[in-house]
């Protein structure tokens, strides 16, 4: 039924294929009408988050059929399946937030096991919104067969009042509309423009940093992470990357393979440099754990301080993903990283070719300002920093793109949960100076680590932005800047410095030293922590309760163990 060779590429599809045992199997494929011929091929996966619930996924169904023609015309023969994505934009600012992190896990989950039951010699993933694409990253670790990762691409920029708009200038807009700053009538016409078609948010925000760190990491193809989502060239990408599965099948290269230390290294350079979310650190901590790669979040901050700041994207910059596309898109980040001797050149890629192979033909554009060269950058270090200190002993995350005042010293404003905090702002009871403190929004005391855009736009839309600071043991979202500092380590659930704080403490935000601090000897922290109680927990049945045993420190990525 199959040539030796095609018997070697089939190496687990041969279980339900192969021997007269399988005669129940191949009727089953049958059914579907398969043919003997086909069924002699290498079974390639191929799994999206296609789903009606965000533009980013949208169209993930017709990019799909590309890459299934790309696998096809290899010699392979595709499979398609699905799994669920949320998306980050709708569930925000509300208690739905709460599952938006845990889908990460439930798409890793989902798509490890079809490809495991049904015995994939290969795959092809395809994500559009933030949790998606570390998801499935993090199955093709696990699985360990022949893997490359598409991305959905990114949404055109909107247009208001002749400027590219995004959809945090909506969530920035909901806090000038609540302090009269701007109209009814305005709000409601840049909410008509900001999102306009398929793809994910514009801005260097988390799925345009994930799909920029993927193809760093060396698990999609060099060039493909800043196409638009509109763009004729990604539908060749898909079809170039069902290929590339089939040409890795042969040559016997392996996720793990390719996500190693210096690969990791080469993710979280780049995404320092381009100025991007904060979710990165989880994730590519979330993704070195299932490739067993020991990474650290001490690891993140080494790396963003030898690595500058190359990139003026929003939100803490100019440009947005179409821009950075427009003068070469990724790779030409890589090169400048590269050739200024902080990338691993050496580093395996999804091309069967290494990184400095894969950009000895990209040229540096100069008639630009969206990417500077590394002789003069926009900052000589990364933009995103490792806190610690006594509110952190684990650590926790600040990005500084933009960031005008990067210590701040004041009072804390304490809030057990975003709800209350949000109502806070909306009241205007948060005054220049303060230091929000949002607690018990981790990755269990959430569950989940909810992301707070709403929250932060809505200060940045007051004028507070550069005014205040604001830690918590939740997330941000992408989109968010200012002094912000998430991910706080321990999280109050478990007992974390920041459940003792108390309204009107002092707590010192230091981004250039890597410190946050609170103004109380380590004495009274201890005596505090004896008198705390861990709360009840808040969900005591379905995904939410579950995901709360099992999920771990978000300095560790938040995983689930």
């Amino acid at each position: 039924m199959s040539s030796n060779k095609e018997t070697t590429l089939k190496s687990r599809s041969k279980d339900v294929t192969e021997g007269p045992e399988r005669a129940p199997h191949r009727a089953m494929f049958h059914a579907m009408g398969l043919s003997d011929e086909q069924l002699s091929r290498p079974q390639i996966g191929v799994a999206s988050s296609w789903n009606e619930v965000t533009p980013c996924n949208i169209h993930l169904n017709r990019l799909a059929q590309f890459a299934k023609q790309g696998a096809r015309e290899a010699g392979g023969l595709p499979i398609e399946y699905g799994t669920i994505a949320v998306s980050d934009g709708i569930a925000m600012g509300h208690e739905g937030m709460k599952a938006s992190l845990m889908t990460r896990e439930a798409i890793a989950d989902s798509v490890e096991l079809v490809a495991f039951a049904e015995r994939f010699d290969g795959l092809v993933t395809i994500a559009g919104c933030d949790k998606s694409l570390p998801g499935m990253v993090m199955a093709s670790a696990r699985l360990n067969i022949p893997s490359v990762f598409i991305y959905g691409g990114t949404i055109m920029p909107g247009t208001f009042h002749g400027k590219d708009v995004t959809i945090q200038d909506v969530f920035e807009a909901v806090g000038a509309h609540t302090m009269g700053k701007i109209s009814s009538n305005e709000l409601k016409a840049l909410e008509n423009v900001a999102c306009p078609g398929e793809g994910s948010c514009a801005g260097m925000f988390t799925a345009n940093t994930m799909a920029s760190a993927i193809e760093a990491l060396g698990m999609s193809l060099p060039g493909s992470a800043a196409i638009p989502a509109i763009d004729e060239r990604r539908n060749r990408v898909c079809v170039e990357s069902g290929k590339a599965v089939y040409h890795l099948l042969k040559l016997g290269i392996k996720p793990r393979d390719i996500i190693t230390r210096k690969s990791l290294e080469n993710a979280i350079a780049v995404c320092v440099a381009i100025g991007g979310s904060t979710n990165s650190v989880l994730h590519l901590l979330a993704i070195a754990h299932e490739a067993g790669v020991k990474l650290k979040i001490e690891d993140y901050d080494r790396i963003s301080r030898r690595t500058p700041h190359l990139a003026d994207m929003k939100p803490g910059g100019r440009y947005v993903m179409v821009d950075l596309d427009r003068i070469g898109g990724i790779p030409v980040v890589m090169k400048e990283l590269l050739d200024a001797g902080l990338l691993h050149g050496d580093a395996l890629t999804v091309t069967g070719r290494t990184v400095k192979e894969n950009l000895k033909d990209v040229v540096f554009a100069t008639n630009q300002d969206v990417v500077h060269p590394v002789k003069s950058p926009i900052n000589p270090t990364g933009a995103i920093v490792v806190l610690k200190g006594n509110l952190s002993p684990e650590g926790c995350v600040v990005k500084v793109a933009g960031v005008k005042n990067l210590r701040h010293c004041g009072p804390a404003k304490v809030f057990n949960c975003e709800e209350d905090a949000f109502a806070a702002v909306k009241a205007r009871q948060i005054k220049a100076g303060d230091v929000v403190v949002i607690r018990y929004e981790g990755p269990k005391g959430g569950p989940g680590m909810r992301e707070m855009l709403a929250l932060t736009a809505a200060l940045v839309g007051e004028g507070l932005g550069d005014e205040v600071a604001l830690l918590t043991d939740g997330r941000f979202s992408g989109a968010t800047h200012g002094l912000m500092a998430g991910h706080v380590a321990p999280e109050a659930a478990v007992g974390g410095p920041i459940a003792i704080v108390k309204n009107g403490d002092m707590i010192v935000m230091d981004a250039a030293k890597r410190r946050l601090n609170i103004d109380l000897t380590s004495n009274e922290i201890k005596k505090r922590l004896k008198k705390w109680k861990a709360p009840k927990a808040r969900y005591t049945y379905g995904a939410l309760a579950k995901y709360a045993r099992y999920v771990q420190s978000a300095s560790k990525g938040a995983i689930c163990e």
